[in-house]
């Protein structure tokens, strides 16, 4: 163990919001900071996507294992992962109290319907397999009406929150975005 003290950063948000790409930010601006997408834990597992649920239970345990060895080792973990339920949520925050990190919470909002088309314009430019993953899985559970209520369920899961900092984000104002990231941990 280190004597630095890492951070844990869950950058939180509805799709499309920048989680992706402000984690990518963070971690080229800090050596040996760990961008921890939990869906490309999750794309490791084999036929995952005939097994969704148990797949992301086990990419979820994964990431927690994999934060848990770096923080403990003085470095930062940045976790942009959409999360609507609070469970866990509460397992990072609990990772952090017991790595003695320090945590940040930190959810990156637009309002509903730029959010809505953000997601939806992703398909044509991202090059991520995890991105093209999440439109597949959108497009088969219900389209925009299943983002909507994706949208809602993280503005219900904030309002027990209070700790959370949010960050507004528009299309096309990456820079801003990141500065006010920066300065929410500081």
């Amino acid at each position: 163990m280190s004597g630095r003290v890492g951070r844990l950063i869950l950058l939180n948000g509805p799709p499309g919001s920048g989680k992706s790409t402000l984690a990518q930010l963070y971690v080229d601006d800090h050596p040996l900071a760990l961008n921890l997408d939990v869906d490309r834990v999750r794309d490791l597992l084999g036929r995952w996507r005939d097994h969704e649920e148990a797949a992301g239970l086990l990419a979820r345990g994964m990431a927690l294992a994999m934060a848990r060895v770096h923080l403990l080792a003085g470095h930062d973990v940045v976790i942009p992962q959409y999360l609507g339920r609070l469970a866990f949520i509460e397992q990072v925050e609990q990772l952090a109290a017991e790595t003695a990190a320090d945590f940040h919470e930190v959810v990156l909002m637009d309002d509903k319907e730029s959010a809505l088309q953000r997601f939806l314009a992703r398909a044509s430019t991202t090059g991520l397999p995890a991105h093209r993953e999440a439109q597949e899985i959108v497009a088969r559970d219900g389209g925009v009406e299943v983002l909507g209520t994706m949208y809602d369920r993280l503005v219900e899961a904030l309002s027990s929150r209070p700790g959370a900092k949010i960050v507004r984000t528009e299309d096309g104002k990456v820079a801003e975005a990141y500065a006010a990231l920066l300065a929410h941990l500081s």
